[in-house]
């Protein structure tokens, strides 16, 4: 085990945490700022755990002295692109007077939701908050009186451009004797520079002891002489572009026969590179009548095993005055009502005998605030003082008497669970025994909060666990930084929120393609997976909201598109009640088909899972009085208009003719797509209406669903010479293109 983190890669004005790995919490440890870039002021405390800010581009070098002698780790820090914006609320739009209102808070993503950390002013006619943020769309609040509750929503976008990618592999060169590292550097979507004018900046890990002379970097290849290298190699590399990218990584190992094998610590486990995901709300599972326990949900994974699924995400299982459990009373022990850790051992085995991997719900940024280890830092025993992180007594927006000196910090308006302070190294120790505890018994971990948890952590986190171990990060909203040698799987929380708009009619459903064109934008490298979701036990319930046909549509879009589709517990049954129990007896059968068959595709066409995503344009015919239905197998003739779609728009056909056929070249429900990965090209049409559309395809397709195995329903115009291709689609047709 290192005694020390890898390099770091932040943007000037970042803040970096440097702290001891494996930590001994009473031994001794000191930071040293050995160099810094001519300029800096950067300096560093006394403290084992040091914060440090980068105030100027360029290559910083600290020391760890600790109780086993004395270690290296490097800072980059490369130019910024933040601007300074003013976040603002007329006093024209708020529901009271002024002078009314006590004091006002701002929170979002840039202070972590901490409700009284950044106050505005008054301005004339106005509160006024001026922040610097980096280019993309930020989503703020403004909580009046610091009531989380009375929030006053409004979003600010900044210009410029994304970030480049970085992708490495390695090699071995026998004639050369040497380990040659080659980087892919892949420019941003909007980025003025080409990929071959991209720079890439290459560090050798501090940690193996590579001395410089036998290191040799050009533009595109980092080469180091094998016998220069003992036990282990770590290459990094960034893509510098406007910005600079997330750094990867290769980790180059000596067996014990003498030979190198080579692994990327940034890309996931085989197992998930596309898995099925399927999420338990624990103690609902078994429905309204029995107790949820492990032994119960046992009894049950038939049941999951019929839908599909390759994960099994249960919500967390330690013991929580809680229902929902996120609020953790004791990190080693299983809650009593759920059964014993030998029931909970029982479980995971049956999953893994239906070929059903297990991932925990690791909960580490807080405890409850009723966890002995909290009672006791506030009723201030020395052990525990530095346990959790605090605030002014001026920054709390509760109107609790705190105990202690200033009041705990918690985010959004979570006073029950307090955040742990990691700046400890009590701390530290106490959360790597948690995931000690259980990265030994499970498939993975799925990491609550984990945009609350310094980054450092969590690399030491995935260095510990075992390799075939998998890290789901929820980081609301995506942050490509958690992709940096910490997870490998991160909520698309940005592909979520375009489902919910589309469903709600906000957004046209081609919005689709935008969603994942900002994942690219943002700097995700091609490695990373992403947990789709229509809905999850943070969500309300897709369908009591948006209805059945917009739910089948965006089901149908997560299993066709690329990541990692997830099912929450009871979408497939028709629930409304987002925690509510699992409708087993009064579920919806057909609905639980439809989503057995999207898994069915899924593993049956693997181009759903690695093939790239083409968008397709096409229309819906708005008027269909004068089609014919094609006469195939089990699909009667239908000359009727009912399945028209509402949308409106025409092409340039003469409205004057009745008979005209009419299309919507911009169709506000329907969306089409293939997935091609050269060996296989498949078409993929979703419709998000209420009723059956018409489409218009630019291509000729197959007579067969691949979904349901039947025919398509085909129409055409009589008088359309060309014969027109035009598919009726309910809620989804995946079918192959015709070749010629």
């Amino acid at each position: 085990m290192d005694d020390i983190g890898p390099p770091r890669f932040p943007a000037v004005g970042e803040t970096v945490e440097l702290a001891p790995w494996n930590p001994e919490p009473a031994a001794d440890y000191t930071w040293q700022l050995i160099d810094a870039p001519a300029g800096s002021r950067v300096t560093v405390g006394d403290e084992p755990v040091a914060t440090v800010t980068p105030d100027q581009p360029g290559t910083y070098q600290f020391e760890l002295t600790g109780p086993d002698g004395a270690y290296s780790q490097r800072v980059l820090a490369f130019p910024h692109a933040r601007k300074k914006m003013a976040l603002t609320l007329p006093f024209a739009e708020l529901p009271v007077e002024p002078a009314t209102i006590d004091r006002v808070s701002v929170v979002g993503p840039f202070n972590n939701h901490r409700v009284g950390a950044n106050r505005p002013r008054r301005a004339d006619d106005r509160f006024l908050l001026e922040v610097e943020l980096p280019p993309g769309t930020h989503h703020y609040g403004f909580c009046l009186d610091d009531e989380f509750g009375r929030q006053i929503h409004d979003t600010v976008t900044v210009p410029g451009p994304g970030r480049p990618r970085c992708a490495l592999s390695a090699s071995v060169d026998d004639e050369s004797e040497q380990v040659v590292v080659t980087a892919e550097p892949t420019a941003a979507p909007d980025s003025e520079f080409s990929d071959d004018e991209l720079e890439v900046r290459f560090v050798v890990d501090d940690r193996d002891s590579i001395p410089d002379a036998a290191i040799e970097t050009d533009k595109r290849t980092c080469r180091v002489a094998a016998d220069a290298v003992d036990d282990r190699l770590r290459v990094h590399a960034v893509a510098v572009g406007e910005r600079h990218s997330i750094a990867d990584t290769v980790d180059v190992r000596r067996t014990k026969g003498g030979e190198f094998e080579v692994r990327s610590p940034t890309e996931p486990p085989t197992w998930a590179e596309s898995p099925t995901v399927y999420e338990i709300f624990v103690r609902s599972f078994a429905g309204e009548t029995p107790q949820t326990t492990f032994a119960e949900i046992e009894r049950r994974i038939e049941y999951v095993e019929s839908l599909g699924v390759d994960v099994l995400w249960l919500t967390p299982i330690l013991a929580s005055p809680t229902d929902h459990g996120y609020h953790i009373t004791d990190y080693f022990s299983t809650a009593a009502d759920l059964g014993d850790r030998a029931d909970f051992e029982s479980l995971v085995d049956r999953c893994h005998e239906a070929g059903i991997r297990v991932v925990f719900d690791l909960v580490i940024n807080h405890t409850s605030r009723d966890h002995p280890a909290f009672q006791l830092h506030s009723a201030g025993v020395d052990d525990y003082d530095d346990h959790y992180a605090r605030v002014p007594r001026a920054d709390d927006s509760t109107d609790i008497a705190w105990a202690g000196d200033g009041s705990p910090e918690f985010y959004f308006n979570w006073s029950r669970i307090p955040n742990l302070n990691y700046e400890s190294l009590a701390v530290r120790e106490w959360m790597l025994d948690v995931v000690d505890e259980w990265a030994d018994l499970v498939d993975g971990f799925r990491c609550d909060i984990a945009w609350g948890v310094p980054h450092g952590f969590w690399k030491e986190v995935a260095e510990r666990v075992p390799a075939d171990f998998l890290m789901l990060d929820e980081t609301i909203p995506h942050d490509p930084q958690a992709h940096e040698a910490e997870f490998t799987m991160h909520y698309d929380s940005t592909l979520h929120e375009t489902l919910r708009a589309i469903g709600n009619d906000e957004e046209p459903a081609r919005a689709i393609f935008e969603a994942l064109e900002t994942v690219r934008w943002q700097g995700f490298p091609n490695s990373s997976v992403h947990l789709r979701y229509v809905e999850n036990h943070d969500e309300s319930r897709y369908l009591g909201e948006c209805g059945e046909a917009a739910l089948r549509a965006a089901a149908a879009t997560i299993f066709t598109l690329p990541g990692a589709p997830l099912l929450y517990y009871g979408q497939e049954r028709g629930m409304t009640a987002d925690r509510g129990p699992m409708k087993w007896h009064d579920g919806d059968s057909e609905l639980t088909e439809f989503h057995r068959s999207l898994s069915r595709l899924r593993d049956e066409y693997p181009v759903l899972n690695d093939g790239r995503v083409d968008p397709i344009s096409v229309g819906v015919v708005t008027t269909t009085d004068s089609m014919t239905t094609e006469l195939t197998p089990d699909v009667d003739n239908n000359t009727g208009s009912d399945d028209a779609d509402s949308d409106t728009a025409t092409d340039t056909a003469d409205d004057s003719d009745d008979n005209t056929l009419q299309i919507s070249n911009e169709p506000q429900h329907v969306v089409a797509y293939a997935r091609d990965n050269s060996d296989q090209r498949l078409l993929v049409v979703v419709n998000f209406g209420e009723i059956p559309a018409t489409v218009s395809l630019p291509t000729a397709v197959g007579d067969t669903d691949l979904r349901t195995g039947t025919p398509l329903r085909k129409r055409h115009d009589p008088r359309d010479e060309g014969a027109g291709n035009y598919v009726v689609v309910d809620d989804v047709v995946v079918c192959r293109p015709v070749t010629t």
